[in-house]
């Protein structure tokens, strides 16, 4: 690989407003972190919602996040979207020549390559609706196993007790709909999922994590080509 001047740079876009979600992401992507390695920035979009938790909330937070990376583009190698709705993504990639990651869509594609059926587990019951509406537009529903809502807002992952619910959602979803891979439905679940995983003996996908692995891989090999 070619020495640059400048580092390689990944953003990471949370669109909600909450610095303590940002703060979870960003410590779940320390193993993507090394000496030499693409840097990894986590921002937060001050003009976003405390959780994007409706389809309203989506739609409006694609402006700012659009500005937002029309400000970091000259120093971006490639950007990645922070919420499991997916919010500008496809107005991300017109307004940008570096690639750009959904950590949905990342997700899914991760889920094929480590087992038969994918389950999700969702904030809410709003969330459930977006999933299957995005899993089908996909064309993977025969690979989707079902989405579990554990019925509570972004805030409601910030105390120990929501892993717990995960927990008890994962094993419904193993149990009861067969999965045999689990994906964290939420950026600002990515501190429970080592818990889930050993605890129910399945993979199981941080959405930030799966979109992040993508754009490093992306960057370098666009370095090194």
């Amino acid at each position: 690989m070619e020495e640059t001047s400048n580092p390689v740079r990944i953003t990471v876009i949370n669109p909600n407003s909450s610095d303590t979600v940002t703060q979870s992401i960003d410590k779940a992507l320390d193993p993507l972190r090394w000496t030499g390695g693409p840097v990894i920035d986590c921002l937060t979009l001050s003009e976003g919602p405390p959780g994007i938790e409706t389809q309203c909330h989506v739609d409006g937070v694609i402006s700012p996040l659009s500005d937002l990376i029309r400000a970091e583009d000259a120093t971006t190698s490639a950007f990645v979207i922070a919420c499991f709705s997916d919010p500008g993504l496809h107005s991300a990639r017109e307004i940008t020549s570096s690639a750009v990651f959904g950590i949905a869509e990342s997700a899914y594609s991760m889920a094929l390559n480590l087992g038969e059926k994918f389950g999700v587990i969702a904030i809410l019951s709003g969330s459930v609706i977006r999933q299957q509406r995005y899993i089908r537009q996909m064309g993977l529903s025969q690979r989707y196993a079902a989405s579990i809502a554990l019925n509570t807002g972004v805030s409601g992952l910030e105390g120990d007790s929501a892993g717990d619910q995960l927990v008890e959602a994962g094993r419904v979803l193993i149990d009861t709909h067969g999965a045999d891979v689990l994906i964290l439905g939420c950026a600002g679940m990515a501190r429970f999922r080592e818990r889930v995983a050993t605890e129910l003996n399945v993979p199981v996908i941080d959405p930030c994590q799966a979109a992040t692995i993508q754009a490093v891989a992306s960057v370098l090999l666009a370095v090194s080509a």
